[in-house]
């Protein structure tokens, strides 16, 4: 490489002449919100990646429920292991595929910053209470714009475009997005299983035949599966898509899932009990804004009281949630 090149420069060029034609090259970013000069070593998207693991929010996922609220185990997923398999499939069809490893990479570590306390349980709940609405995707869009940082972190269009479309009726822009949408689907329905498994909800023998006749009979050889089919039958093309027999299969483990795991479960049966918590803590601030947190307040003359509250409920890990609903709901023991 000549010597007057940055390092940046020389991983541009590398990835001008490697990735393939559908690719986003770092080089050919459509830019972030503000105008920022370039780094010499990093490129734009590994500048993104960077900036959303040294978040708050990301840290905060370690605490987050993925299915199982509160679990007691120590080997149960939660939000930021989700993460990070979502991350580790995505890379591997990226690199695969020849397309931006560090694109695809700080998209899926971005995904879920979002999400609330409980799971979906938790959206589900504000979902209901907050008049305008509540998609974890939007509020995880919400957390690098504006959340974290002096005015967000200021990231590419292409991973903003990611994260906001990783779920929903819109496809990401880029292919390096709809890897991070669909390795999504990937993790979570085989980790969900096995965690079910390890829980006792499910046997292995109660899975579907028909689709693990297709898809294998262990959970590697699931993920092997899924990522191997689209991997052959995304090659050189501008999609990112799975064969009919794999996708219906891959389709009938997820329904299975909502029927025997994520509805009505032992497992599950504590949703309602999430759920009232979060609509009362969030009515409680609601009548008790001096209670948000002092980052919070002088945002709340901008944005609104209730886009507030469910800001700061949104953040929430589940034992902070948790306490917090005991310390205004739940009367202190004392003694005389």
């Amino acid at each position: 490489m000549p010597k007057d090149l940055s390092i940046r420069e020389q991983i541009e060029k590398r990835e001008a002449q490697y990735l393939a034609p559908y690719a986003v090259l770092c080089a050919r970013s459509r830019g972030r919100l503000y105008p920022e000069d370039p780094c010499p070593v990093r490129t734009v998207f590994m500048r993104d990646r960077d900036r959303i693991i040294y978040t708050k929010a990301f840290r905060r996922l370690k605490h987050k429920t993925q299915v199982f609220i509160s679990p007691e185990g120590d080997h149960y997923r939660t939000r930021s292991t989700h993460t990070l398999e979502v991350s580790q499939i995505s890379r591997t069809l990226a690199r695969a595929l020849r397309l931006n490893e560090d694109l695809t990479e700080a998209i899926a570590l971005g995904h879920d910053l979002g999400h609330t306390p409980f799971g979906h349980s938790g959206e589900f709940a504000l979902n209901e209470v907050f008049p305008a609405g509540f998609r974890h995707n939007e509020q995880s869009l919400r957390v690098v714009d504006k959340l974290e940082g002096e005015r967000g972190l200021n990231l590419t269009w292409e991973v903003r475009d990611g994260i906001l479309c990783h779920t929903g009726s819109q496809l990401p822009a880029t292919l390096e997005g709809q890897i991070v949408r669909i390795a999504d689907r990937i993790s979570y329905i085989n980790h969900d299983i096995d965690d079910a498994i390890r829980a006792g909800i499910i046997k292995e023998s109660d899975l579907p035949r028909d689709c693990i006749k297709i898809l294998g009979n262990r959970h590697k050889a699931r993920i092997n599966t899924m990522v191997t089919n689209i991997i052959e039958k995304s090659w050189g093309k501008p999609e990112i898509t799975m064969s009919d027999d794999v996708q219906v299969a891959t389709d009938g483990l997820r329904s299975f899932l909502f029927q025997q795991v994520y509805i009505g479960s032992v497992a599950k049966k504590e949703e309602a009990k999430a759920q009232r918590i979060v609509k009362t803590l969030y009515e409680y601030y609601l009548e008790n804004p001096d209670f948000l947190t002092e980052d919070l307040k002088p945002k709340v003359s901008d944005e609104g009281l209730e886009r507030c509250v469910v800001d700061y409920i949104a953040g929430m890990t589940d034992r902070f949630a948790l306490k917090t609903f005991e310390r205004h709901f739940v009367p202190s023991s004392w003694m005389i």
